[in-house]
């Protein structure tokens, strides 16, 4: 069973998260906070497998929340869905660098939502369908870090051909097509990059590939 909790200041958001969660058989919600300070307390309580995090929340904000839940190794089983909103791209890069597993705009398909969430268990990334590419502009616009090319040192040049397409917003069936390996071939060179460079997920890795500047 897959252990949901739902952070979002507006109780009718939650309610219907809550309501579209517990109708499938392998989800469930553990608990419901309204502020950044009330969703850290639940997730150090009940440690759930994924949490939809509200960017716009008071008593500390939905980053805030994120930072100390990606920042403290007693939650790393924790991934973190941030649920955003066209209007706050410009806080996606903060998002991305502290340990988010993934996005969403608040009126996607239901489908995407609880696919985000099965996605992020396994230990990969869901960008919104449609906006992957808009919100990667925005991380690399917001990244301003020196170039650090160092770090993929214990890649091999296909591996750094594979970092180079995730951090474009490629699934695995894209890099397979691109690379011309199959979508398996793909998820394990993206499984071993993962573990080389320490990352938590794929979206750590899409971070990674823009910091060291493998994508420009």
């Amino acid at each position: 069973m897959i252990r949901v909790a739902i952070a979002d200041d507006q109780a009718l958001i939650r309610a219907g998260f809550r309501a579209l969660i517990d109708s499938e058989p392998d989800l469930e919600v553990v608990g419901e906070a309204g502020t950044g300070t009330t969703a850290l307390e639940l997730v150090r309580r009940e440690r759930p497998d994924v949490v939809l995090m509200d960017i716009r929340m008071p008593e500390g904000d939905g980053l805030w929340a994120t930072e100390q839940i990606a920042g403290d190794p007693a939650l790393a089983s924790v991934h973190v869905v941030i649920v955003t909103t066209f209007e706050l791209d410009e806080y996606v890069a903060r998002a991305l660098k502290a340990g988010a597993s993934g996005f969403l705009v608040k009126d996607t398909e239901p489908v995407d939502l609880l696919r985000a969430v099965r996605v992020a268990v396994a230990g990969e990334a869901l960008l919104s369908p449609g906006v992957t590419k808009r919100l990667l502009t925005q991380v690399s616009a917001g990244m301003k870090a020196p170039v650090d090319a160092t770090r993929l040192e214990p890649l091999t040049e296909r591996e750094r051909e594979v970092l180079r397409l995730v951090g474009r917003g490629l699934t695995n069936q894209e890099i397979g097509d691109e690379l011309f390996m199959s979508p398996l071939t793909a998820k394990t060179h993206v499984s071993r990059i993962m573990t080389k460079l320490d990352a938590r997920d794929r979206v750590q890795l899409v971070v990674t590939a823009y910091e060291t500047g493998l994508v420009p």
